[in-house]
């Protein structure tokens, strides 16, 4: 028994670090190609910021006492960023990167503001994004909800009315022919006349948004089973109803969540527009718009990640949602 435990223990040993090897190998699979473009698209960014931020930082080189080409003011006002960074290599990669109101911040830029704007600051104070992140998914989700519950029940009209089917469905798709950004002003200016202001307005630009794919999906979710399917359901004497709730909602499922993904970023989208207009002084819109009045770019585009990490995180629970629910249904995805 002591000659063959030492074995024993040995081959338990060799098969763990097996195990570990093969999940290190497998998420390195699956990381490795995202971390490539993201590695690619990070050295995009930062030599897009040499000739993007090339005309400030010849001009604070010039104003330093610094000799640049050309000299003249109104010369380097006719050139283009890449020819003056060509004319100037040293001068305009020192400065690409540290300006305080660059016209294209550097990612570190960005990172830090993110940082400071989040984990320095109370996620109470007006100043933190996570504030106003709050602010902006609060009219998202509730636009969210509004245009996913009007999306389904139109569906479930369209699939059993020909004439919702005909009437409906085409002024579904021109409403979105109407850009957002037009519509907008016009959705808050009828709201406020009849005195709703606040939150309801951003939701409703938000559902304007969300409800589109939601009604596209569902349609095709629900019209996705084959005419076996239904005349099986026949021959065994189901009812419209029953037909419904045992056949074509189960079949729509993996339909309405690929749905609702492409909804709520298009609720969140909606949310930040209604922002805009309303002179709001909370939410990620508030924070574009303030960094746009006062020049100050690394709080735009940190308030641009933010949306794009809110959207991510959302987008993620949906899908978490998604494969609880259809693994108790015995659907994999």
């Amino acid at each position: 028994m002591s000659d063959t435990a030492p074995i024993a223990g040995q081959g338990a040993g060799v098969g763990r670090s097996g195990r570990v090897a093969l999940f290190s190998r497998a998420l390195a699979g699956g990381l490795a190609p995202v971390l490539t473009v993201v590695a690619a698209l990070i050295a995009f960014w930062y030599l897009a910021c040499i000739p993007m931020n090339a005309a400030q930082s010849v001009l604070d080189a010039s104003r330093a006492g610094a000799v640049v080409s050309p000299e003249s003011p109104a010369e380097r006002r006719q050139m283009g960023g890449l020819a003056l960074a060509l004319g100037n290599p040293g001068i305009a990669f020192e400065g690409a990167y540290s300006q305080e109101r660059a016209r294209l911040p550097a990612p570190h830029q960005v990172a830090a503001e993110l940082w400071n704007s989040t984990a320095r600051i109370a996620p109470t104070s007006p100043r933190s994004l996570i504030y106003h992140a709050w602010v902006t998914l609060s009219a998202t989700g509730l636009g969210f909800l509004i245009g996913t519950g009007l999306g389904i029940l139109l569906a479930v009209g369209i699939v059993h009315s020909r004439v919702m089917d005909m009437s409906v469905m085409p002024w579904a798709i021109v409403s979105q022919t109407i850009p957002i950004i037009a519509i907008a002003p016009m959705i808050i200016v009828v709201l406020y006349s009849i005195g709703i202001q606040g939150l309801v307005p951003k939701a409703v630009i938000s559902a304007y948004l969300s409800f589109f794919p939601v009604i596209v999906g569902m349609v095709k979710g629900l019209r996705s089973p084959d005419a076996m399917q239904l005349d099986l359901l026949a021959t065994y004497g189901a009812s419209k109803p029953e037909t419904f709730w045992k056949l074509r909602l189960p079949a729509s499922t993996p339909y309405l969540f690929a749905s609702l993904k492409i909804g709520f970023a298009a609720a969140l989208i909606g949310a930040i527009v209604g922002e805009l207009p309303t002179g709001a002084t909370a939410g990620l819109g508030a924070r574009l718009l303030a960094g746009s009045y006062y020049g100050q770019t690394v709080q735009i585009w940190s308030a641009l990640f933010a949306a794009a990490i809110l959207a991510a995180l959302c987008v993620g629970l949906i899908g978490m949602i998604e494969r609880a629910l259809l693994g108790r249904m015995g659907m994999r995805r």
